[in-house]
């Protein structure tokens, strides 16, 4: 059956997610501690079939972690691109209901979530039509949650690097800056400062028109930081799961590789016996009670 919800992702995006299998294959999950203390965050840890939304599912790297927990979610797994969901419908996870949708447009019921959940995808649709789509799926007093994995070499720019060619690599990434909205811009927060009125003249007028903030401030927020050890292809697989290094052509992609086989020769670079690599990186999340 043909899709029928536009996902309305970025060109960038579409193009560099195509791949799907590559992404399922490549991306990282998560460390066991940070999932562990965000769904207690999230209220539904140790809650026998508490009902979960997904927003931006992908193929499933967060997906398969709910699937696996031992409470038995109900799992409603909302994703807009064709090629990740299919791959996601293709895993048959227990609990999970895939269907297709996006944040603005979420194909659940009024208030049927316990908690809505955004893994590596919250900076696509940080807006305030989203977040009231949110506000409806979820129970009162449910609570949203979004979790990044970071790289050292795809961080914000305020952050420092574990080594010099973990930065140097951060460094060409931002050089491929788009405009386009991601986590390491930081821009995702803006959505929720927005709620807040300005001036008591815009807090009589949103009272008046239902405009209330849905969310509460400040935002609950926590790191969990890791290092892997990647062989030199892995790693190169790892980096072109980036949107930006995916759509890499021509002359642009042979001067990619050839930045990555000069900085991975750098002398800060830590191997282990096996000759993999180690790569640092945390993951960040955070929370915040629908009002």
């Amino acid at each position: 059956m043909a899709s029928q919800v536009k996902s309305d992702l970025p060109v960038a995006a579409e193009q560099g997610f195509k791949d799907a299998a590559s992404y399922d294959a490549h991306r990282p999950s998560y460390p066991p501690e940070a999932v562990e203390a965000f769904l207690s965050k999230l209220k539904v840890a140790h809650q026998p079939g508490a009902k979960i939304v997904e927003i931006a599912s992908g193929t499933g790297k967060f997906t398969e972690l709910l699937a696996r927990r031992p409470e038995g979610f109900a799992v409603k797994a909302v994703e807009p691109h064709h090629g990740m969901r299919e791959k996601l419908v293709q895993k048959r996870l227990s609990g999970v209901d895939v269907v297709e949708g996006k944040a603005d447009k979420v194909p659940v019921d009024d208030e049927w979530g316990n908690a809505c959940i955004a893994a590596q995808a919250f900076h696509w649709f940080a807006t305030p039509e989203a977040l009231k789509e949110i506000d409806r799926v979820l129970k009162p007093g449910a609570v949203l949650g979004a979790i990044w994995n970071i790289e050292d070499y795809n961080k914000p720019r305020s952050w420092d690097a574990s080594t010099k060619w973990e930065q140097k690599l951060n460094d060409f990434v931002w050089s491929l800056d788009d405009g386009l909205p991601r986590f390491r811009h930081q821009k995702w927060r803006d959505v929720f400062q927005e709620q807040l009125p300005g001036n008591p003249l815009r807090a009589i007028r949103d009272t008046l028109t239902n405009s209330l903030p849905n969310f509460t401030l400040p935002l609950g927020e926590d790191t969990v930081k890791w290092t892997v050890w990647l062989g030199e292809e892995a790693l190169a697989s790892r980096l072109n799961t980036l949107s930006q290094i995916a759509v890499l052509k021509g002359e642009k992609r042979a001067a990619w590789v050839r930045l990555f086989e000069e900085t991975i020769r750098g002398d800060d670079v830590e191997r282990n016996e096996k000759g993999e690599i180690a790569v640092h990186g945390l993951t960040y999340f955070f929370w915040t009670d629908r009002l």
